[in-house]
């Protein structure tokens, strides 16, 4: 049967009109992230990448241009309406490859050279690192304070190429309650106040930094002082949720009259039925410590896991982690896992954040046999 002109007339506008629309679709998709190459963030994870970066509520692990000053008589645009593309944030095995954002996040007491340096020195590209600090009141923490802006200044200058994407330095309104010598902070009588302190402001700076483009989030005290330059690709590499090295230190051994290196952090475990068998007769409010001899719990340490001749990727299974220098997925803090301040299955702070984690969903593995350095007071 033939077809009545008007019909076939209709059918044309239908197609045309659909044409139409698929191709305003598809602007609307793709436009924004081929015209914005001006930061290194990867396009495809937000839109209107210019107008956040020039926002003040721009988040902080983006990097922060102040606009220009306005006169008397200006008046300042309403905040842009900024989108972004969360299902486009990546956490994979190559993430230079792929321009995965990493957020390096260290509360800070002292301020030691040899950290800055070593963070310097890390190859990952850094206009893909953001750094967020938190630095307690008073004294020392203003020389703290001053010490970190003065390698700041120099470190972020526009002449410096290698300069990080955003620094963000948070301070405490409360000063440390807990003495800072080494010796005094690790005595078990201060254990479970220091901690609760420490997670506190772990989560004061996880909970301001934490930006939508951050794929990885580093957690590294300011007393580690020596890393593999790799350190960032390298535990990425294993694309894992939660992933930790081994934290030792290095000392001068008087007996053999020779440099040598010793366990440091303790706090890296896998669970023992001795341990369990303590929290099942512990308070509510009771916390299990590790590495003292005032509470055997008989837990197999990752400490002591270490072989200078095996595999340095080897991975072991964690129940409990250090936070010396841990490796997390952005999407696990996302998705709820913090540093309890308060006994969480009688744990606390960062073996308190793997328990969450686990109850979560999330596993935690370590690499016994790769090696950061304690500094040595």
């Amino acid at each position: 049967m033939a077809i009545s002109r008007p019909v076939r007339r209709n059918s044309t506008i239908t197609y045309v009109l659909a044409a139409i629309l698929c191709i305003f679709f598809l602007y609307f998709f793709f436009a924004d992230s081929t015209s914005l190459p001006s930061l290194p963030f990867a396009p495809r994870q937000l839109y209107h990448t210019k107008q956040a970066a020039q926002n003040a509520l721009s988040p902080p692990s983006l990097p922060f241009i102040k606009p220009t000053k306005l006169g008397p008589d200006e008046i300042a645009p309403p905040p842009p309406v900024v989108h972004y593309r969360m299902n486009n944030v990546t956490t994979s095995s190559t993430p230079i490859e792929n321009r995965e954002t990493i957020l390096i996040l260290t509360p800070l007491a002292r301020f030691y050279d040899s950290y800055w340096e070593n963070l310097c020195k890390l190859t990952y590209p850094h206009d893909l690192i953001s750094l967020g600090f938190i630095i307690p009141k008073g004294r020392e923490g203003n020389l703290a304070t001053q010490q970190l802006q003065d390698r700041i200044q120099k470190t972020q200058h526009p002449s410096n190429k290698d300069r990080f994407a955003s620094i963000t330095i948070l301070r405490q309104d409360t000063e440390p309650i807990i003495p800072q010598a080494e010796h005094d902070r690790h005595a078990l009588v201060v254990q479970k106040e220091r901690r609760a302190a420490m997670s506190r402001a772990r989560n004061s700076l996880l909970f301001t930094t934490l930006g939508p483009t951050t794929s990885w989030v580093l957690w590294l005290d300011s007393d580690i002082v020596e890393t593999p330059p790799s350190l960032l690709q390298d535990l990425a590499s294993h694309n894992k949720p939660i992933i930790v090295p081994n934290c030792f230190q290095r000392y001068y051994n008087k007996e053999e009259e020779e440099w040598s290196t010793r366990p440091y952090d303790f706090n890296s475990w896998q669970d023992s039925p001795t341990a369990q068998g303590l929290a099942e007769q512990m308070g509510p409010d009771e916390i299990l410590l590790e590495g003292y001899a005032e509470m055997a719990t008989y837990r197999s340490l990752m400490a002591y896991m270490a072989d200078t001749t095996a595999d340095p990727r080897a991975e072991v299974d964690l129940d409990g982690v250090g936070g010396t220098a841990l490796l997390v997925k952005a999407e696990v803090h996302r998705d709820g896992a913090m540093f309890p301040p308060f006994p969480f299955y009688h744990l606390i702070e960062t073996e308190g954040f793997a328990k969450m984690a686990s109850r979560l969903g999330w596993r935690s593995f370590g690499l016994p046999n790769y090696f950061v350095y304690h500094y040595n007071e």
